[in-house]
């Protein structure tokens, strides 16, 4: 069984919005999907536990996991705003997710 009221931890979040980001970037569907995520991101928590209420039905396509760190990736309003962020670069032509400052003033 999972543990619902678990955190999501940073690194599974950051693969969960890296893995929707490359999903609507492969499809060219930025604009309604960043548009998508703006008008309904006061929405997310609601979302969320929408999930949760229906995870009874879609667990059993996505698997129980799936479905918790979905609903935990929307709960809050942050994760949907990386989401965007993270859309628009790939829009953009970013092709790795934004590093470090430090990482990025390395000297060859």
């Amino acid at each position: 069984m999972f543990d619902w009221d678990a955190d999501l931890p940073a690194e599974r979040r950051d693969a969960l919005i890296e893995k929707v980001a490359r999903f609507v970037d492969r499809r060219g569907l930025h604009v309604p999907a960043i548009l998508f995520l703006e008008m309904h991101k006061p929405l997310t928590y609601i979302a969320s536990q929408s999930i949760v209420l229906g995870s009874g039905f879609i667990a059993p396509f996505f698997g129980p996991q799936n479905v918790q760190q979905v609903a935990k990736l929307f709960e809050k309003k942050e994760n949907v705003e990386r989401l965007i962020r993270r859309i628009e670069d790939l829009q953009a032509g970013a092709p790795e997710p934004a590093a470090s400052p430090s990482a990025s003033t390395e000297q060859s």
